[in-house]
């Protein structure tokens, strides 16, 4: 049993694209949340997102190969060199040992999209198209990048996909299979096909007030934003780390990884998959309640997710809930899918760093169902020692992992 910790991150998000710069919106309660502006406002429904500002990918990527990658790729590619530069783990493991696990929900569907286009209209289809489209290759193309020969898992789970991703690598590097794996997600769905899909199983809130719209916890939630990005983290085995004088941000030292078994997208109302999902990964971590802890809840702003969340931590840590930190950085990015769990749990490393609580904003009516503390509108000072994340997906997937200060 080996231990396993985090020596570089990476970012592109709604707030800020890179690490340092999404941060300190997150803790100081900036949003990115605003009306779309990807396309026409007009076309759909769901007017309000969580859009990438100014990213460039030639910044990652060669001009001429930039055509040839969906965006979720290019966010990913992005996300990843940036943590293996700030991990400075490049030439210092050898290439059978260096692992890739970044997943995404959706995939390239503005690829999908086009091409279909392009079909209908009797046009020629690109030679890139099913390269560019399906969901494994931000995984290989970062496997390429980087030289890295061992394990390499996309996780597909939904909403759950970048923290399952996060949770196999550290499953990997715990048991010896890698001794660094490259992991977290990717998401680029902000298109009128996605927000039309979305919107059609009623999950996208119909707020027209950015500053309303994705608001967790509150007794006026209506849905989720749709957000988009990418984030990764390099976890590596904890002496491999140490042997070469690498950054230590913390230790992920928790998993759990359970389904509801339940409904294709409502999460089951009695909360028992999440609460045991939550209970299996504290038990790994040797969290006994006597830890200060902070809870990145999934926290979307639905109905129903947030008041089943809130059950399955009362269910999981009993009185000790109440005296949680909790809070959900969806209020300033919205909801990124594929990448949120990987975003929440850098998130979390960087509140362990820190000692902020990044606030939950927006949150202004209490609801009688969600009652434990959320940190609503200002961020908090408080030497938390462990920091747990959570996710849930369509399909009932649920996800939670664990960090401890080292």
């Amino acid at each position: 049993m080996r231990r396993v910790v985090v020596t570089g991150m990476g970012a592109v998000s709604p707030v800020g694209n890179t690490v340092e710069k999404m941060w300190e919106s997150l803790s100081t309660g900036k949003s990115g949340i605003t009306i779309v502006t990807r396309y026409d406002p007009a076309l759909t429904k769901a007017k309000v997102v969580a859009e990438v500002k100014n990213f460039d990918p030639t910044e990652y990527i060669e001009k001429r190969d930039v055509r040839k990658t969906d965006l979720y790729c290019q966010y990913a590619i992005a996300a990843a060199t940036q943590a293996m530069e700030d991990s400075g783990l490049k030439d210092q493991i050898e290439p059978e040992r260096l692992g890739v696990y970044v997943g995404s929900g959706v995939g390239g569907i503005t690829t999908f999209y086009d091409q279909c286009q392009n079909m209908f209209t009797d046009k020629n289809i690109s030679p890139f198209f099913i390269p560019m489209m399906i969901g494994n290759i931000a995984s290989g193309t970062i496997a390429i990048r980087f030289n890295a020969k061992g394990p390499c898992l996309p996780v597909v789970t939904a909403c759950s996909t970048s923290t399952h991703a996060i949770g196999e690598a550290f499953r990997a590097v715990k048991f010896g299979y890698a001794d660094a794996v490259i992991a977290g997600g990717a998401e680029a769905a902000i298109h009128p096909l996605s927000i039309k899909g979305f919107t059609s199983c009623k999950a996208l809130t119909m707020s027209d007030d950015p500053e309303n719209a994705s608001v967790p916890f509150d007794k006026r939630r209506s849905g989720f934003v749709m957000g988009e990005g990418a984030g990764v983290l390099i976890l590596e085995e904890y002496e491999h780390a140490v042997s070469r004088g690498a950054t230590i941000y913390g230790e992920i030292c928790g998993y759990g990884n359970t389904c509801d078994a339940h409904h294709v997208t409502a999460p089951d109302p009695a909360s028992t998959g999440a609460a045991r999902c939550i209970t299996l990964a504290l038990e790994e971590a040797g969290y006994n309640g006597t830890d200060e802890l902070y809870i990145n809840a999934h926290g979307t702003s639905t109905p129903m997710n947030d008041s089943t969340e809130t059950n399955a931590f009362k269910i999981a840590l009993g009185e000790k809930a109440y005296q949680a930190h909790i809070s959900s950085t969806k209020s300033m990015t919205g909801h990124m899918l594929g990448a949120t769990g990987a975003i929440e749990a850098i998130a979390s490393v960087m509140a362990l760093k820190t000692g902020i609580i990044p606030p939950t904003i927006g949150y202004k009516e209490p609801d009688p169902v969600c009652d434990l503390n959320y940190t609503p509108n200002e961020p908090v000072k408080a030497d938390v020692t462990v920091a747990m994340s959570t996710t849930f997906g369509f399909g009932g997937h649920n996800a939670c992992i664990v960090f401890r200060k080292v």
